[in-house]
């Protein structure tokens, strides 16, 4: 447990955290119908744009921050270009190509994926713990990967069957790009407050999704795309790149990293109920299994280790 905290300080930290994640899952779902009707470089633009429209206040220096370094703001955009501009592709991409109930599943390895990482890169030792996480999780989606497709969705957004695997593939991108967010994000907020962290990285997406939005939009008919879905547009830009990210950033400030990777479970699960209860999916046998595999995987990497 973190003692660095108080109490009622730790727990807002805590709630901070499962929100963010709770709501990224659900927007992961909730992109469906929107990558039915836009183009996925077109929609990571609109949804930057948006966002830089609803925030351009937070992008100002506060009093007594101190100045970027140029370490700063490599990180910075380091986390722009895996946590939000890759991510925000591989996802719709592969949301479009498979289940939300899948992108579930894939996404419960996301603390396997950082205790990975963290041994490649920070040369942390895995423990045997976090090794049977590891295999939980890989055994999950490689059930996954082998279960026959389900024609689960109804409506707008369902996507092949036979490309569902490719769907699968991208989640996976994408969830190496979250746990990337998460490592960089816990050093970013020792530099940066999580507001100017949020705009900055937004803005970094927008930049780098402009060429690629132009030239959609030059080709798009705007017109045919019904209220509704403007409306949904706009939660979905607010909560992917305003919302969710100050959550997260301001719970990791007082949180640590490998502490506030058990909230990541919040993500699968809202994303699979979101499928489920809101998009009509059904949960396979095979789903159900890999679920429950990867969650297994979650529960023993994120448990707290006995003290001494």
């Amino acid at each position: 447990m973190n003692t660095a905290l108080p109490a009622p300080r730790r727990l807002v930290a805590y709630g901070c955290l499962a929100l963010s994640m709770s709501l990224v899952g659900s927007y992961v779902a909730l992109s469906k119908p929107l990558v039915a009707a836009f183009p996925v470089l077109l929609l990571a633009w609109l949804r930057f744009g948006i966002a830089a429209l609803a925030m351009p206040h937070w992008l100002r220096r506060p009093d007594g921050e101190p100045p970027m370094t140029g370490h700063t703001r490599g990180l910075v955009f380091l986390e722009s270009f895996l946590g939000n501009f890759m991510f925000s592709i591989c996802m719709l991409f592969g949301v479009s190509l498979t289940s939300a109930v899948s992108a579930g599943v894939i996404m419960a390895s996301i603390p396997a994926v950082v205790a990975i990482g963290s041994w490649l890169f920070l040369r942390e030792r895995i423990t045997v713990r976090v090794g049977l996480a590891i295999a939980c999780a890989a055994s999950g989606i490689g059930l996954l990967a082998l279960a026959p497709a389900q024609a689960a969705t109804h409506g707008a957004g369902t996507s092949p069957g036979h490309l569902s695997w490719l769907g699968n593939l991208l989640v996976f991108a994408a969830v190496v790009c979250e746990a990337s967010y998460a490592v960089i994000g816990k050093s970013l907020t020792g530099r940066l407050g999580p507001k100017r962290i949020s705009s900055l990285i937004n803005l970094w997406g927008f930049v780098l999704s402009t060429p690629f939005g132009i030239w959609f939009a030059l080709r798009f008919d705007f017109g045919a795309v019904p209220i509704g879905l403007w409306a949904l547009l706009l939660v979905y830009a607010l909560a992917a790149s305003i919302w969710t990210v100050w959550l997260w950033m301001t719970g990791l400030k007082g949180v640590p990293a490998s502490q506030a990777g058990v909230f990541t479970v919040m993500l699968p699960v809202s994303a699979a109920l979101v499928g489920v209860v809101v998009l009509g999916e059904r949960l396979s046998s095979p789903q159900v299994l890999a679920f429950a595999l990867a969650l297994l995987g979650v529960v023993l990497a994120t448990w707290p280790a006995r003290r001494a």
